[in-house]
């Protein structure tokens, strides 16, 4: 299975494009970090790490995880 990293110094998240159903919660969540329309679409630099846990955390899908 694909799986795309998108990391800092303190956090890494892991997408699964194969498991993505497009709920939209990340992007309701977190419209600063998730953006469909940038490449690429995901910058997580633009949120806590306290809020990207709990955001990955309510994915309905699992396509996002933390590493």
């Amino acid at each position: 299975m694909k799986t795309k990293e998108y990391g800092n110094n303190e956090i890494t998240i892991l997408w699964k494009p194969e498991k993505f159903i497009h709920a939209g919660i990340c992007v309701k969540m977190l419209p600063q970090v998730y953006d469909p329309k940038r490449k690429p679409w995901v910058n997580i630099a633009n949120a806590s790490t306290a809020a990207l846990r709990d955001q990955v955390a309510q994915c309905p899908s699992g396509a996002l995880s933390i590493k």
